[in-house]
């Protein structure tokens, strides 16, 4: 897959996961959304657009590194995303059952992202 294909494919994927928590905070559901719902949404999809864009740079100049620069994305990704919350929880009181909800559906949904766009390249690299 190409770079310019997978960006727009994400924000394609990314309007499309934003829609539930546009519907439910117009039509007075806000209660299921913490304030700064948009922070994480904004941060976790720059994060999955940079492990995507980075994995798929790897794959063009080290095609054998590609699983291995995917994993290790991965990691980053994972320690990002806990020092963030770690910083995010210490410095904001909110409902912590509503702020698990709202992070772990944005988190998955990317990281699912992130696994069809490796499921879909190696595809593409077994059929060459």
């Amino acid at each position: 897959m190409k770079i310019y294909q997978a960006i727009l494919f994400y924000l394609w994927f990314a309007f499309i996961i934003a829609i539930p928590p546009y519907a439910l905070n117009k039509f007075g559901h806000s209660d299921l959304l913490i304030p700064e719902f948009w922070l994480i949404f904004f941060f976790l999809s720059g994060l999955t657009v940079l492990v995507v864009t980075s994995i798929l740079i790897i794959r063009q100049m080290y095609p054998t590194m590609f699983s291995e620069a995917f994993m290790g994305a991965t990691v980053v990704k994972i320690l990002s995303c806990l020092i963030f919350v770690l910083v995010f929880l210490a410095k904001n009181k909110m409902n912590k059952y509503v702020f698990l909800g709202d992070f772990f559906y944005v988190y998955f949904l990317n990281t699912a992202f992130e696994v069809y766009i490796l499921l879909r390249t190696l595809r593409n690299k077994i059929l060459r």
